[in-house]
């Protein structure tokens, strides 16, 4: 089954529309992606392997996981959800910023939150193929070889800058 989105202008308003997320993406509708930077006590990333039984983006790597704010979730409410069922992580990951990206399949808003995690996830296998820690070094490198989705260059770069300019 489809997930049910609600499309969004773009200055991030709900349009009162809601359409499947296979077709906001199929259409290029604007509407809301939530993802997380999980980072654990000793400030390693957390990096997985998109399983390839998944739609979007089979065998790639991500930074954060995430995925659509389902029709009247905030981006907290659906980025916490996302921990629970792609994780088993029960966590309110802290909103940072919302941006309109442009990279992945479609356009969409995306709103990037950052949770400390313990390291004792327990992946769903359908969602994740492999999971790791990575030093903040380790995952540079890593995103220069590895195939990362789209999502996670862009988010990733845009986290970086925000926490450096908080610093």
């Amino acid at each position: 089954m489809d997930e049910l989105v609600e499309r969004v202008d773009d200055q991030d308003r709900v349009l009162g529309r809601v359409v499947s997320r296979r077709q906001a993406v199929q259409e290029g509708w604007l509407h809301r992606v939530a993802v997380t930077v999980c980072r654990d006590v000793r400030g390693r990333f957390l990096v997985h392997r998109r399983s390839e039984q998944v739609s979007r983006f089979p065998g790639l790597y991500e930074v954060e996981v995430g995925g659509a704010a389902n029709v009247g979730e905030s981006y907290e409410q659906a980025a916490a959800r996302e921990l629970a069922e792609e994780l088993g992580i029960r966590a309110l990951p802290r909103l940072l910023f919302t941006f309109l990206n442009r990279s992945g399949l479609s356009p969409h808003w995306l709103g990037v939150h950052e949770a400390v995690v313990s390291d004792a996830v327990v992946p769903d296998p359908d969602e994740v193929a492999w999971h790791g820690w990575l030093t903040e070094r380790e995952l540079q490198s890593a995103l220069l070889q590895w195939r990362f989705t789209p999502d996670s260059h862009e988010a990733f770069s845009r986290y970086l800058a925000f926490r450096t300019a908080r610093s």
